[in-house]
């Protein structure tokens, strides 16, 4: 498994973009419609911030969970994964989604940290996972 990216709400979608763009050198590498909703998945380094056209509904660093919607980890083999996280007690209100190649199950962490775990068919056609 891999740590891909980190996933967070955006209350100005192009705001946003160009903080990241401006301030970070960040890239984009995707924009488009995924789950009902934009998202622009940018590089910055090695790493990825998956911003998401929606403003943050809890924000505050005292108060509630912020901007940072998740954590996303790329799976190679989600459908066995996930069999062998059922078998061990871990449930997703959602479970396993499945959309035109790409597969996804939402699971919460310790301490209320949400977690992505996701698998594309192929990459490229979706997303650039690499980048």
């Amino acid at each position: 498994m891999d740590l891909h990216h980190v996933h967070i709400f955006a209350s100005d979608m192009e705001r946003t973009v160009n903080w990241w763009r401006n301030h970070m050198g960040a890239r984009v590498l995707f924009d488009g419609e995924l789950a009902g909703a934009r998202n622009v998945m940018i590089g910055v380094g090695k790493g990825r911030v998956n911003i998401y056209d929606q403003p943050p509904r809890d924000i505050g660093c005292d108060t509630g969970r912020g901007a940072v919607h998740h954590l996303g980890v790329r799976v190679p083999d989600l459908r066995t994964a996930w069999q062998r996280l059922v078998a061990a007690g871990v449930t997703s209100r959602g479970g396993l989604r499945e959309h035109d190649g790409w597969r996804y199950v939402m699971i919460c962490a310790p301490d209320d940290i949400l977690v992505e775990l996701f698998e594309f068919d192929d990459p490229a056609a979706v997303i650039n996972t690499d980048g």
